[in-house]
């Protein structure tokens, strides 16, 4: 009950968020063969009883290139945390129609809004909601190919691609599938999985949207070790109205054959996991119109361990809440700094943690 006031304040408050295009979009349609950008942030975190953190937490170089009107590549390649260096992305586009595209290669899953929209500009606190993270395993990208685009006259857009499954070994109760990302990085594909999203913006400043992912964990060929089969399914919306808006989602994720993975691994992974936040914002420099700050409210709740079967005992500690609030000051389009406060808990103690946060984001 207590949740569900919360929710409904939340939603009165409203919030200011555009709907941005990601990164892959804008390199598209910007056209003129090279294109170059990039996004980065850097984070400063105040945790109560526990070391004050700084961290260049991503910096990300765009790099794409328009072939001619229907050929495009679309490649990020990033440095987390300083050292350690990814491909994020790495695919070419073929344009059939206006409003058909055939895409192959390293591309984000589909899945809530965070996942594919993650450019710090886009989106209200220092860091990401944590379900973007425990229960949708931002940034979730695989190796696959399928199609895009558009259907205009009933106001849809839709995504289809196959991807490479997660991998079997390191899955968990903490942080549930996140560890079996493949990532491109010499991936295994024995199983192929599906990946669907539509989107519906028929309604001005408004834009629902459900995904779906289905298939099962990959399993070394002769090992004699259980996989898992995932089941997720997805759904946001995203509202603006001048100065206010509003964006929220709600991820469900089941799990098969999780009591006889967690023997053989010596595991403990749920087989369902749950999560939903609520955002809301008003923009308090609506005067000014080359700068924006928003003042913001985020509650959140997720669970690793919502169902366990077997003999395996539900860790209520995974069932975590978090309240963040603070601000967004957009001091130029593709600039912010931010800062915001929250407290952490979670069902299996009342006790809660504070934590400040800092940063800056960069998107260009």
């Amino acid at each position: 009950m207590k949740n569900l006031k919360l929710l409904m304040l939340l939603f009165c408050l409203n919030t200011n968020f555009m709907f941005s295009q990601n990164v892959a979009e804008v390199l598209i349609e910007k056209g003129g063969g090279l294109v170059i950008g990039g996004y980065g942030e850097i984070h400063l975190n105040v945790k109560e009883d526990a070391n004050n953190k700084v961290d260049v937490h991503r910096l990300v170089t765009l790099l794409g290139y328009n072939f001619n009107d229907k050929v495009q590549f679309v490649s990020e390649i990033e440095f987390e945390h300083v050292n350690e260096v990814y491909v994020e992305q790495a695919f070419l586009s073929y344009a059939v129609t206006d409003n058909l595209n055939l895409r192959a290669g390293l591309m984000l899953v589909p899945m809530g809004i965070v996942n594919e929209y993650h450019e710090p500009t886009t989106f209200n606190g220092v860091e990401r909601p944590g379900m973007d993270k425990s229960i949708v395993p931002s940034t979730w990208r695989e190796i696959g190919f399928g199609l895009n685009g558009r259907m205009d006259n009933a106001s849809l857009k839709y995504q289809l691609y196959l991807f490479n499954g997660f991998k079997s070994d390191g899955l968990g109760g903490s942080n549930g599938i996140r560890s079996g990302r493949q990532k491109g990085a010499e991936a295994m594909w024995n199983t192929t999985n599906v990946s669907v999203d539509v989107d519906w913006y028929g309604v001005q400043g408004f834009k629902l949207g459900v995904s779906g992912y289905f298939g099962d964990s990959n399993v070394d060929e002769g090992a004699d070790v259980p996989g898992v089969g995932i089941s997720m399914i997805g759904l946001d919306a995203r509202y603006t109205n001048n100065r206010f808006g509003m964006r929220g989602q709600y991820i469900t994720t089941s799990i098969d054959n999780t009591e006889e993975y967690n023997t053989v691994w010596d595991s403990d992974l749920g087989s369902k996991m749950n999560g939903w936040y609520m955002e809301t914002s008003y923009n308090i420099m609506a005067s000014d119109k080359t700068e924006r700050l928003d003042l913001f409210a985020r509650y959140s709740n997720y669970d690793t361990h919502a169902a366990v079967v077997g003999s395996l005992t539900r860790n209520n500690a995974y069932n975590r809440n978090v309240l963040t609030t603070g601000l967004s000051w957009h001091v130029a389009k593709g600039a912010a700094f931010k800062m915001d406060y929250q407290i952490l808990g979670d069902e299996g103690s009342d006790d809660t943690t504070s934590v400040i946060n800092f940063g800056m984001g960069v998107w260009f």
